[in-house]
């Protein structure tokens, strides 16, 4: 029995994922995929079968973790944003090698435009370096109906698939028809070829051979996937190939049906034959896809017939940024003058007199008083150099505070700023959030202890993820156990609360742990303004000096 509910993308795969026998989730809260947790965390069915949806520390240990419940046998997920594919991309190839046994669907948000994000990164890539399938759905009905189908494709194949989700789709809603029962679980039962979960040179270089193999197989299901569609046109001077969400958009041009054949992707590796049916039917072709050209690039090896082949590459859509359906019908008339009476009107761009409000920090954050105080404390040196960090925090670089010199990825400050200092630099210090911390900022801090760096790292604590809505931090009321642990001294460790009432005493803080020789770290710790609304009162261990 089905019924129809209202989901986002990402609710939309992840109650697809629960009803399709899914025993474990797994990830790390990045924007745009942070609802598929939170979706299944809340999920009645979830809850009655126990399934795991706890956050992990970062998207390594979640991969790994998702990994070792697909040795087990049950089927799992694993969610993050694009750029925390990078994070966990040596588990991510090595478990191409390792491959599956219970399904295994690797769902990762891409986001076109950097709404939140340090890049543009196109997942699909990742796919195809690793020889790893990749299912691409255009709409929300498709990301529920593929959790299925990728489950099943991860386990007759023995190998993960990635589940390419973007933005628009992501934290958008459609109507989707669901089951209302869910699929049960798979039972436990190991690999029947153990050999291959050990990567061991002797080992790696038999599946490795297995792998080609398999991707030969993954090539052929794609010609037959009913997630990939050839549909005939009228007019055969142009050809269409698009993928993923960009179907969406080339259907509200073309709401009465596209008068050009049309081949609709959404799973990978690349249907080559069914390409090649559509280059000796058409005269032309044009590569309609969101993110990176990948399609457009691969065309022009899979077709060697030196056939003109229109997108991105070229300049007739646009490179950078989300694609939507102006964009594509400004192409479509470009290459076909005749469509212009497709035009509703004018496409106008934003008003003149709209200014842009860029983002800020939240009245009453303890972020700020850290960067007023910080930058109250670095006022009387002349390179003083601060390396920030991803969070919240980011937007210390932002007017008022201006407070940032760098922010490249998830830890990276404290390791910037020991480099730094070891350049020369001084003062030279780090700031990083608690999430972020315990994320990917202990093993730079160690390096730190191990050379007693001349730096200042300060620990922003919120005792939440705030960035991505407030989800568990790791490291909450561990934070100053854990520095200990990896071997800050006692006396250099210091704790304070990050209120405008202690303004003089951060300063004076900052000012002493700037000056001492070798590695200070802060601690200044104030709840979320954002969660402390939400809990209705201060938790988290008292902190006092």
């Amino acid at each position: 029995m089905k019924i129809t509910k209202l989901l986002l993308g990402d609710e939309a795969f992840a109650l697809g994922a629960v009803n399709a026998g899914m025993s474990g989730a797994y990830g790390y809260p990045g924007t745009p995929s942070t609802e598929i947790m939170e979706f299944v965390q809340a999920n009645p069915t979830a809850k009655e079968r126990h399934i795991h949806s706890h956050w992990s520390s970062n998207e390594k240990t979640a991969y790994e973790e998702a990994l070792g419940m697909s040795y087990a046998g049950k089927r799992s997920i694993v969610t993050m944003k694009h750029v925390g594919l990078n994070a966990c991309a040596d588990a991510f190839v090595n478990s191409g090698m390792t491959g599956a046994n219970g399904g295994l669907l690797v769902a990762v948000a891409d986001d076109p435009s950097m709404h939140s994000s340090q890049n543009e990164q196109d997942s699909r890539f990742y796919g195809e370096f690793a020889f790893i399938p990749v299912l691409e759905p255009s709409n929300q009905q498709e990301a529920y109906d593929m959790a299925e189908y990728g489950f099943k494709l991860s386990e007759k194949y023995e190998i993960p698939v990635i589940f390419r989700l973007v933005t628009r789709l992501s934290h958008s809603r459609a109507t989707v028809n669901v089951e209302t029962k869910a699929l049960p679980e798979n039972e436990i039962h190991f690999p029947s070829d153990g050999r291959r979960w050990v990567l061991m040179p002797g080992n790696s270089r038999v599946r490795y051979k297995e792998l080609i193999k398999i991707y030969d197989k993954l090539e052929m299901a794609s010609e037959t996937s009913p997630y990939n569609v050839y549909t005939p046109g009228s007019d055969h001077s142009l050809g269409i190939i698009v993928s993923g969400i960009a179907a969406n958009y080339l259907n509200e041009v073309f709401p009465d049906g596209c008068p050009f054949p049309t081949v609709k992707i959404s799973q990978y590796p690349l249907p080559k034959v069914m390409i090649h049916g559509l280059a000796e039917e058409c005269k032309e072709l044009l590569v309609i896809e969101e993110g990176q050209p990948f399609i457009e690039k691969a065309l022009r090896g899979i077709l060697d017939s030196g056939k003109k082949i229109y997108g991105k590459l070229d300049g007739n859509l646009v490179r950078t940024g989300e694609l939507n359906p102006d964009h594509i019908l400004e192409c479509l008339i470009k290459l076909r003058p005749e469509l212009d009476s497709l035009r509703a009107g004018e496409i106008r761009e934003a008003c003149d007199i709209t200014v842009a409000r860029p983002p800020s920090l939240c009245k009453g954050c303890g972020h700020r008083d850290v960067f007023q105080a910080l930058n109250d404390s670095l006022a009387g040196y002349k390179d003083a150099r601060v390396f920030g960090d991803i969070g919240c925090y980011t937007l210390g670089y932002l007017a008022p505070f201006k407070a940032l010199h760098t922010v490249l990825d998830m830890g990276a400050s404290i390791t910037m700023a020991k480099g730094a200092s070891e350049a020369g630099v001084h003062p030279s210090v780090a700031v990083i959030g608690d999430s972020t911390f315990t994320h990917s900022g202990l093993s730079g801090l160690l390096d730190a202890v191990n050379e007693d760096s001349n730096i200042l790292v300060i620990i922003s604590d919120n005792l939440t993820t705030g960035m991505t809505g407030g989800q568990d931090s790791q490291g909450t009321g561990k934070i100053e156990d854990i520095c200990l642990g990896l071997g800050v001294k006692q006396e250099n460790l210091h704790t304070i609360d990050s209120l405008p009432k202690n303004h003089d005493e951060m300063v004076e803080l900052f000012k002493n742990a700037i000056d001492h020789k070798g590695l200070s770290v802060v601690v200044s710790r104030r709840e979320c303004i954002q969660t402390a609304r939400r809990h209705g009162a201060h938790r988290g261990p008292k902190t006092t000096e």
